[in-house]
């Protein structure tokens, strides 16, 4: 018989977090694996936007080398700042380092979202930032974007209340792969609330809105080592604002929120630099012959990226079947089933081999 002290535990949880929606992840490989009847390494997982080449090899061997993990990590991210500091080419005062940069979307929604509060969001797009905003008790309040993705600056504006603490806007565009302009974010910024952009996919684009910090207070720009770098699986990502914003976070942040392997990691990494951005530049090549190739295929239209990734539109009525019968091949892309999305799947940007193997399965799904 139940413990009558553990009877409706539920009900003393807070009514927001009861209902939350959870937020879907990549499935891990050997559940991939699992589901097509094949072995892991035959899986093809381009449903994460990973990197296919993996991190720099001087990050296995920093990671080896290392004889402290038996010590906490610097609370004050003096050193990881500092290096931070010079790749992306400002004072170590305006960075905050992150497990992810997930974690600097979380602690910005915390200090800013109180119950009852909103954060304006143009969609489609990466949907942490409507998870994150519902966890704090605010609300997500959607603005869609037009016929080409783009920003609807005019709906936007619209779309803000006297409860709206800011927007927040992915560029490239998660899942669409376009980027937004100089005007679309200063005329977001000119509406004097928080407008923070997520550059998760900057280095595979090369455009940035981190100039603009210095005539904009309201502003923060999102990066990550996850995509370029290859460090997904071990989570950090950092957030560029304000020296007086960057502090407040800096104090409220969880003490020893990076570990010491993944600072390891992410040092060891700018340290390969030149490397690193040599793979990316042949995941930008394979993109675009991914895209050369998928435009080739009847009945599939392709939307341009500036990611790695494309996002490909699927003949009506037959997205979820196409990505099911993908899914049985064991070729695993990200599917949309939200009406906005309604059979579009989302192709990360793999190896050569890898992109013949989904493009030959899409044209015989499609087209048979």
């Amino acid at each position: 018989m139940k413990d009558s002290k553990q009877d409706g535990i539920d009900r003393l949880m807070l009514p927001h977090i009861r209902s939350l929606d959870t937020y879907q992840g990549v499935i891990p490989m050997d559940v991939m694996a699992d589901r097509a009847g094949i072995p892991p390494e035959k899986v093809i997982r381009l449903n994460g936007n990973e990197n296919p080449y993996g991190p720099s090899p001087r990050v296995v061997e920093a990671l080896g080398n290392f004889q402290n993990y038996n010590h906490y990590p610097d609370p004050d991210q003096t050193n990881l700042r500092e290096a931070l500091s010079g790749y992306l080419g400002v004072p170590a005062d305006h960075i905050v380092a992150g497990n992810g940069s997930d974690e600097i979307i979380d602690l910005l929604l915390r200090m800013f979202v109180g119950h009852g509060e909103n954060i304006v969001i143009p969609t489609p797009t990466f949907g942490m930032y409507a998870f994150s905003t519902e966890i704090c008790g605010g609300e997500a309040i959607s603005v869609e974007r037009d016929e080409n993705f783009e920003i609807n600056v005019e709906a936007v504006d619209l779309a803000i209340t006297p409860k709206t603490k800011g927007m927040i806007l992915a560029s490239p565009n998660n899942p669409t792969g376009n980027i937004a302009s100089e005007d679309q974010i200063r005329a977001l910024l000119e509406t004097g609330r928080l407008v923070v952009v997520d550059e998760a996919y900057h280095e595979f684009s090369g455009q940035t809105a981190m100039p603009l910090l210095q005539e904009y207070a309201n502003l923060v720009v999102l990066r990550t080592f996850s995509k370029w770098a290859g460090l997904a699986g071990l989570r950090i990502g950092l957030g560029v604002m304000q020296p007086e914003l960057a502090a407040t976070m800096m104090s409220m942040k969880p003490p020893y929120n990076v570990n010491l392997a993944a600072e390891i990691a992410l040092l060891a990494s700018l340290e390969d630099t030149p490397t690193l951005l040599e793979r990316v530049q042949n995941i930008v090549a394979e993109r675009d012959r991914m895209m050369g190739l998928l435009r080739q295929v009847k009945g599939i239209k392709t939307w341009p990226s500036q990611a790695n990734f494309i996002l490909c539109e699927l003949p009506g009525g037959r997205g979820k079947e196409i990505y099911d019968r993908l899914c049985n091949r064991g070729i695993f892309l990200r599917y949309f089933g939200n009406e906005r999305l309604k059979d579009h799947i989302r192709a990360s940007v793999g190896l050569p081999h890898e992109t013949d193997a989904v493009v030959a399965a899409l044209d015989e799904l499609v087209n048979s």
